[in-house]
């Protein structure tokens, strides 16, 4: 691939350079050999990567500079939030681990402390119940008197 570098002819024209400085002795046929290449050039060949990597000389440098920027600034963001929201997330689960997890299980415990209370006044209901379906209800007499 080719690179294609623009320079300002400030630069060219340095001191001491002259025209013949930036002459070659090479001929036409060693440039045709360098560019054979193409002759044998198919489309099919050519990879998205290559594509894409070609684009770059359309687009001007400081174009590209300020896209890099932004890019590179967006993704300084999205790690930055990733971290903020793994550490909200590191503090949250620790804090209901030591607070939440002994909460409930306190309240389970009560919960069932509870139950056992009802079962047991059920328990002596029923056993009232019974020893009092034993003896008469005042006021009741039984058949036959």
């Amino acid at each position: 691939m080719v690179v294609v570098e623009e320079v300002p002819e400030e630069q060219q024209l340095r001191e001491g350079e002259r025209d013949s400085d930036f002459e070659t002795d090479s001929n036409a046929s060693d440039v045709s050999s360098v560019f054979s290449d193409d002759d044998d050039f198919t489309p099919a060949d050519e990879s998205l990567y290559d594509r894409v990597v070609a684009l770059k000389d359309i687009v001007p440098p400081q174009t590209r500079s300020a896209v890099h920027a932004r890019f590179v600034a967006a993704k300084s963001w999205t790690w930055w939030s990733l971290q903020s929201a793994g550490s909200v997330a590191w503090w949250v689960s620790t804090s209901a681990l030591l607070v939440g997890l002994p909460l409930a299980l306190a309240i389970e415990d009560e919960t069932r402390v509870v139950q056992q209370e009802r079962e047991l006044q059920l328990q002596s209901s029923g056993q009232q119940q019974l020893i009092g379906g034993q003896t008469q209800p005042q006021g009741v007499t039984p058949p036959g008197f």
